[in-house]
């Protein structure tokens, strides 16, 4: 019985961790979009995004700043 309780937490946790996923994707994907409207409409530019990201980031994680892009196209275009 103690077997058969482990797999069905281990499956439990499996479908939490879609479930995960799936949020972290449509945020991401609203986030994309919002960032793109928002270069496309000239209310912000990739430099003022980086200075903010940058910004943030020193007040969340001071001394272990985040890296820079790999590939550029990796940034939303101005």
């Amino acid at each position: 019985m103690n077997h058969i309780h482990r797999v069905f937490q281990e499956v439990d946790i499996i479908g939490k961790l879609a479930d995960l996923k799936d949020q972290h994707y449509r945020n991401t994907l609203l986030l994309s979009a919002i960032v793109e409207l928002l270069v496309e409409k000239n209310l912000l530019t990739t430099d003022d995004l980086d200075r903010k990201i940058k910004q943030l980031d020193q007040l969340a994680m001071p001394g272990n700043p985040i890296k820079p892009p790999k590939r550029e196209a990796d940034r939303p275009t101005r």
